[in-house]
C-alpha cells in the first residue's frame, strides 16, 4: 500500500482499536490485540510497518512510561504484609521456570545464550494483566490475590536486576570483564545517590509548585521518566532501568497516585508503538520448529508455573485452593519478558528468530491464562480431588486449642470486616473462636477472649473438630458466595442448630443467600451507609437548630 505516513498511521490506529473492541467482547487483555495488529501490519503481514526510527521512538517512549509507572506503584509494604510467603514463593517460582525451562531450551538445541533469555523470558508474569483481572473479579482483597501481587512485586524487582546485570556483561568481554563491571558498579552507586539527592532535597519542593497545575504535573513526570532513562542509557545501563528508577523515586510523595492515574492511559497508548515496533522485526524462519517450540513452552508455563506457586504454598501450609487460586496468576509470561527479549536483541545476544518465539508463547500464555483466571474457582471445583494429595493444612484433625466450653460465637474470617467484629465480640464479652485461613492472621492475634484457628470455611472435615453443639452463632465476614454457600451446607449437614450469619457485597449475593434461608444477611456497605445517613441527618437537624436558636428574637 503506496500511502503517506499520516494516513498509514490513521489505519493502523483504526486496526488497532478494531482489534481492543474484539478482544474486549472476547475478555482477553489488550496487550494480546496489540501483539497482534503488530504482526498484521509487520513485514510477516501485509507489510505496511517497517521498523524505522520513528516507530522505535515512540516504542522506547511507551516502554519507559511503562516502567515509571512500575516504579511509581511499587509497594514494599504490600510484600512485608505477605510476609514471606511473597518471597518464598516470587523467588521459588523464578528459579524453578529458569531453570527448567532452561533445560528444555537445551533439549530443543539451543545454545547456551539463547536458552537462558527463553528459559528467563518463561519466568516473570503481568502484574498489570494480573491486577486487572483480580480487580474485575473482586479478589484483591482475598488472600490469594495479596498472596499474589506480593509474589509479582517480588519478579518485579527481579526483572529489573536482571536487565541491570545483562546490560553490564552485554558490554564488558574478555580481559575488560572486571573492569567493565567495577565501572557498572561504580556508575550505579553514582546514579542512586544522585536520585537519592533528588528524592531528599529536590523534588519535594519542586512537585509542591509543579502539582498545582495537574497538566503540568503529568507533562513533567513523562519529561523526568524520559530524561533519568536517558541519563541512565548514557551511563551505559538499559533506559528501561533509569525509567524505573526514576518512578521509585517519586513513589514516597504525596502526588504519586494522581500522577500515576493520569499516565495510565498514556501508557497503554504508547505501549501499542512497541507492539508494533516488535510486529515488525518479527521473523518466523521455520515456522513448523518454531510452533512446536512455542506449544512446549506455552504447556510448561500454563500447567508448570501454577503446579510450583501451589507446591511451595502447600509447604508453607497454605491449602490448596489458596495455592491453585494464587498460581494460575503466573500462567503466563509478561510484556517485561518481551522487552527483556528486545533487550537481548539490541545487545546481540539472541536472534529475531528467539523474539519471533518468545512473543508467540507471550500471545498462547496471555490469553489461555485469562481463562483460567476468570473461571479459576470452576476448574478448581473440578480438579480439587487430585489437588488433595498437596494439602498440608492439617486442618482435617485440629481441636481448638483451650478450653471451648464458653465459646458461644464461631467467625470465619479475620479481614478488614471480620478483625473489627472480632475487637467488637471481645469488648462486649463474647468467647470467640476465630478461624482464618491465614497462618499470619492467625499468629497476630492478640485479643483477649478471642482463640485463633487456622482452617477454611470450604473444609467441611473442619467443623467435625469445632463446638458446634454449644456456639450459638456462626458467622462468616467472608464475602465470598461459593464460599458461604460451602459453609452453609456444611453446617446443616452437621445439623447446626444455632444462628447461621453470612456477609455478602452485592445485592445478587444477598438474595442468593436469603433464597437460602440463612437466618442473617450482612451487608457492611448498606450498613454503614445508613448508619452514615443517621449520622449526617442528625448532624444537620442540630446544625438548624442551632441556627435558629441563634436568630435574633
Amino acid at each position: 500500500m503506496d500511502l503517506h505516513a499520516f494516513p498509514l498511521m490513521a489505519i493502523t490506529l483504526a486496526i488497532a482499536a478494531a482489534a481492543g473492541l474484539l478482544a474486549v467482547r472476547l475478555r482477553q487483555p489488550l496487550i494480546v490485540a496489540f501483539i497482534g495488529v503488530g504482526i498484521l501490519v509487520g513485514p510477516v503481514g501485509t507489510g505496511w510497518v517497517v521498523a524505522d526510527s520513528t516507530i522505535e521512538l515512540l516504542a522506547r517512549m511507551g516502554v519507559a512510561i511503562l516502567l515509571f509507572l512500575v516504579g511509581l506503584r511499587l509497594d514494599l509494604h504490600l510484600i512485608r504484609s505477605t510476609g514471606s510467603v511473597a518471597l518464598a514463593t516470587g523467588l521459588g517460582q523464578v528459579v524453578f521456570t529458569s531453570v527448567l525451562g532452561y533445560l528444555i531450551a537445551i533439549a530443543f538445541g539451543m545454545d547456551n545464550v539463547t536458552a537462558l533469555y527463553v528459559a528467563i523470558a518463561l519466568t516473570f508474569s503481568s502484574t498489570i494483566i494480573i491486577v486487572k483481572l483480580l480487580s474485575d473479579k473482586r479478589e484483591l482483597d482475598q488472600l490469594h490475590g495479596r498472596i499474589a501481587v506480593g509474589f509479582l512485586i517480588v519478579q518485579d524487582i527481579v526483572v529489573i536486576l536482571v536487565m541491570i546485570a545483562l546490560t553490564a556483561f552485554g558490554r564488558s568481554t574478555g580481559d575488560s570483564l572486571a573492569l567493565g563491571i567495577t565501572l557498572m558498579l561504580g556508575k550505579g552507586l553514582g546514579l542512586l545517590a544522585g536520585i537519592g539527592l533528588l528524592m531528599r532535597y529536590v523534588l519535594p519542593w519542586l512537585l509542591h509548585h509543579i502539582a498545582r497545575s495537574l497538566e503540568l504535573l503529568v507533562l513533567f513526570g513523562v519529561a523526568y521518566a524520559v530524561s533519568v532513562a536517558a541519563l541512565s542509557e548514557q551511563l551505559s545501563f538499559s533506559s528501561e532501568v533509569g525509567a524505573f528508577l526514576a518512578g521509585v523515586s517519586l513513589a514516597p510523595t504525596s502526588y504519586r497516585d494522581a500522577l500515576g492515574s493520569r499516565l495510565v492511559s498514556l501508557r497503554d497508548f504508547m505501549l501499542l508503538f512497541f507492539f508494533l515496533d516488535l510486529g515488525a522485526k518479527l521473523q518466523f524462519g521455520n515456522a513448523t520448529q518454531q510452533i512446536t517450540e512455542a506449544t512446549v513452552f506455552s504447556v510448561f508455563v500454563l500447567v508448570g508455573n501454577p503446579l510450583v506457586v501451589m507446591m511451595i504454598m502447600a509447604a508453607l501450609r497454605y491449602p490448596v485452593r489458596v495455592g491453585f487460586l494464587a498460581g494460575l496468576t503466573v500462567a503466563q509470561i509478561s510484556e517485561f519478558s518481551l522487552i527483556l527479549s528486545t533487550l537481548g536483541l539490541s545487545l546481540g545476544h539472541i536472534t529475531n528468530s528467539t523474539v519471533s518465539l518468545i512473543t508467540v508463547v507471550g500471545m498462547i500464555t496471555i490469553g489461555g491464562s485469562t481463562y483460567l483466571i476468570m473461571y479459576s474457582h470452576q476448574i478448581y471445583d473440578r480438579v480439587n480431588r487430585w489437588l488433595e494429595v498437596f494439602e498440608r493444612t492439617g486442618t482435617r484433625h485440629t481441636e481448638p486449642v483451650g478450653d471451648d466450653n464458653d465459646i458461644d460465637v464461631i467467625l470465619y474470617g479475620l479481614g478488614r470486616f471480620g478483625s473489627h467484629l472480632a475487637d467488637r465480640l471481645s469488648h462486649t464479652g463474647h468467647r470467640t473462636l476465630a478461624i482464618d485461613f491465614d497462618p499470619q492472621q492467625v499468629a497476630a492475634n492478640t485479643r483477649a477472649g478471642v482463640t485463633t484457628l487456622f482452617g477454611s470455611a470450604e473444609d467441611i472435615h473442619l467443623l467435625e473438630a469445632l463446638p458446634l453443639d454449644r456456639a450459638r452463632y456462626v458467622i462468616s465476614t467472608i464475602p465470598a458466595l461459593d464460599t458461604n454457600t460451602s459453609l452453609l451446607h456444611g453446617l446443616r449437614h452437621h445439623n447446626y442448630r444455632g444462628t447461621i450469619a453470612l456477609t455478602a457485597y452485592t445485592r445478587h449475593d444477598a438474595d442468593r443467600l436469603r433464597d437460602a434461608d440463612v437466618d442473617i444477611v450482612l451487608d457492611p456497605f448498606a450498613t454503614a451507609a445508613t448508619e452514615t445517613c443517621d449520622a449526617l441527618h442528625e448532624l444537620l437537624a442540630t446544625s438548624r437548630n442551632h441556627d435558629h436558636d441563634d436568630e435574633p428574637r
